[in-house]
């Protein structure tokens, strides 16, 4: 790895290099972004020996470093795991283009004819930790959307991201396009993340992927504009009325399919009147799975759970644990959930339509479920082809970050020799 003694000038040399690549990739054809893309995907599979063995120094680096089995997981790539990124890159390519897509389209009694019209962002810098998928989806989003982008993976991803980008940009060069309009900072200084923070003049939005700590640093310090992307801190709300079958399939995927991602969930809200039965159902099955159940004092009953503390609500576990309590009616769930979400997700388990439709109007998060796996909190699951995350704050971009949340947009006004009065 080559050390960057001067790291404010690296930096603005690639934000300045961004900035020059925006300006062409704003009026380039879906064609040649499509063309990108798929080649992109080929070159990543064409070079996935390379890219394991780069994974596999990374894998090095994660247990020197001490990382969890759940951090691990994100972190390993193998064939099936590549597959994955390939059919993300290829996803994208398919998606219609958001670029030059008229939102609205009116005409004033002026005679004026006004549309708005989606238009690319400029420059995206993603800061991410750990998944080195993230480099092809936030690169292949960013660059169907028309944006270019400066990525900062993590440290732990180093080499794998480092691989993925090298096929990224021979797409770039495939398709005739700025290989600058996907840069990967190529250095772990953390004096790096502190530079993007500033760059007004060459970013125009910074998508922080990550924990707590990332999250909390990039919206402390930033002076570009943040899409936030905060904990997952999410919920399952078993109601009186739910169906004891689809309980256990849901909660048990949502919790143990993959408990690294921040669609996992991490708090069990189970109504009291279900509670010796399907409540303990499910917690029961929860712990045969090997899931550490952190439970309140109605659920300590309950040969091998764990008691609760004040810190397991609001917790975001990303492993096999899950913090469990009982409510006395949904109107407490509710509560509990707006006092320690994080307004990723939640979901409600029940066949009565009238609480499925009180939860989804009361609470506020970016995404709400009703019978369905919290897994599900993702952006290729929502037909977007790849996400580049889970927006969690009021700006346009909410929810999963497809190709058109990373996009504005701009008025195209005509009129006729049109003279105001």
């Amino acid at each position: 790895m080559k050390d960057f003694a001067d790291i404010p000038t690296l930096m603005a040399d690639i934000g300045a290099r961004a900035k020059t690549a925006a300006a062409t990739l704003a009026f380039a054809s879906a064609e040649r972004k499509h063309a990108a893309l798929i080649a992109a995907a080929d070159h990543v599979w064409n070079s996935r020996d390379a890219i394991i063995v780069a994974n596999k120094k990374d894998m090095a680096f994660g247990r020197d470093k001490g990382l969890t089995d759940a951090m691990m997981d994100r972190l390993r790539l193998d064939d099936d795991r590549i597959r994955g990124i390939v059919d993300g890159l290829r996803a994208v390519a398919e998606q219609a283009d958001p670029v030059g897509e008229v939102m609205a389209e009116w005409t004033q009694p002026t005679g004026l004819n006004i549309q708005r019209v989606r238009t690319p962002l400029g420059v995206v810098g993603v800061i991410y930790e750990s998944r080195p998928n993230v480099t092809a989806d936030a690169g292949a989003l960013c660059l169907k959307a028309g944006n270019a982008v400066i990525l900062r993976g993590g440290s732990e991803s180093f080499h794998s991201s480092g691989a993925i980008h090298g096929a990224l940009q021979a797409g770039l060069r495939d398709a005739n396009l700025p290989e600058d309009s996907i840069q990967l900072v190529p250095t772990r200084d953390r004096a790096a993340v502190s530079e993007m923070l500033t760059m007004t003049d060459t970013i125009d939005v910074i998508v922080p992927r990550g924990g707590k700590g990332l999250v909390g640093l990039v919206q402390r310090e930033a002076r570009v504009p943040v899409f936030a992307h905060l904990e997952g801190i999410v919920h399952i709300y078993v109601d009186k009325d739910a169906d004891p079958e689809k309980v256990l399939k849901v909660v048990l995927n949502a919790k143990t399919r993959r408990t690294g991602i921040c669609g996992a969930a991490e708090c069990l809200l189970i109504h009291a009147d279900i509670a010796n039965t399907i409540g303990q159902g499910v917690v029961k099955a929860l712990m045969d799975a090997g899931v550490r159940v952190h439970a309140d004092i109605g659920l300590q009953t309950i040969d091998g759970v764990l008691a609760a503390t004040g810190a397991d609500w609001g917790k975001e576990y990303l492993d096999m644990d899950i913090a469990a309590r009982i409510v006395p009616d949904i109107d407490a769930a509710i509560d509990h959930i707006r006092t320690y979400g994080s307004n990723h997700t939640d979901c409600i388990l029940t066949e009565d339509a009238a609480a499925a439709t009180q939860f989804f109007d009361q609470l506020d998060s970016a995404i709400l479920m009703h019978n369905a796996s919290t897994q599900f909190a993702d952006g290729g699951e929502f037909g977007m082809g790849a996400e580049i995350g889970i927006a969690t704050g009021k700006m346009h971009a909410r929810g999963p970050v497809g190709a058109a949340q990373l996009t504005s947009f701009k008025y195209l006004v005509r009129g006729d020799g049109t003279v105001r009065s």
